[in-house]
């Protein structure tokens, strides 16, 4: 089979169930989706299997969800049926939690860095959370988008920054905090996010 079709030559995309052009804002939505996805697969080549095997399990099933996500954004069919559940927000839920726990203490922000898998991470985060403000942008505009994407990728960011903090504990490299911020937060505070 051919990989290249011609059909997107003058700039249109087909959708499960239509077309539009190739900037519309469904496609973007769904197309940072995919680029978060290959940011994933990047991490994941940078990962010991030992050392991170549990990580690399979480890796491999989002990978597989934001296949699922972005395909549910792609559907503009009348009967759609989603493929993306409440599911793995929760699994997410449990795992931030389970990784919490390993965390060392945060008093500051932390800058993207350390060692290059976390660097990676921490990039996945904030692709993360374009998709989210690209997909809030699409529910303003459009009816029918599942809002569990969102939700999803929510959660999603919140996740890839504590397994940021824990490849660098892991691998005893310390996170890159922003020094001229003052503490901000409690060394007992277990509620260290990303921020958003």
């Amino acid at each position: 089979m051919k990989i290249y079709t011609k059909t997107g030559d003058k700039g249109k995309t087909a959708l499960i169930g239509g077309r539009v052009d190739k900037d519309h804002v469904r496609v973007e939505a769904y197309g940072t989706m995919d680029e978060l996805n290959s940011f994933v697969g990047k991490a994941m080549t940078e990962l010991d299997e030992v050392l991170f095997k549990d990580i690399l399990f979480d890796l491999e099933a989002i990978q597989n969800e934001l296949f699922d996500g972005g395909t549910d954004l792609a559907n503009v069919m009348k009967e759609r049926h989603y493929k993306l559940s409440e599911e793995p927000i929760e699994v997410l839920e449990k795992r931030i939690d389970k990784l919490m726990e390993e965390a060392p203490p945060l008093e500051r922000f932390i800058l993207p860095g350390g060692s290059t898998a976390s660097a990676t991470l921490h990039i996945a985060r904030t692709v993360a959370r374009r998709a989210e403000r690209q997909t809030v942008t699409l529910m303003k505009v459009e009816e029918n988008v599942p809002a569990t994407v969102q939700k999803y990728l929510n959660r999603l960011s919140d996740y890839f920054f504590v397994a940021a903090r824990i490849v660098n504990k892991r691998l005893n490299v310390p996170d890159n905090e922003y020094v001229r911020s003052a503490k901000v937060f409690r060394t007992d505070d277990k509620s260290k996010k990303s921020g958003e």
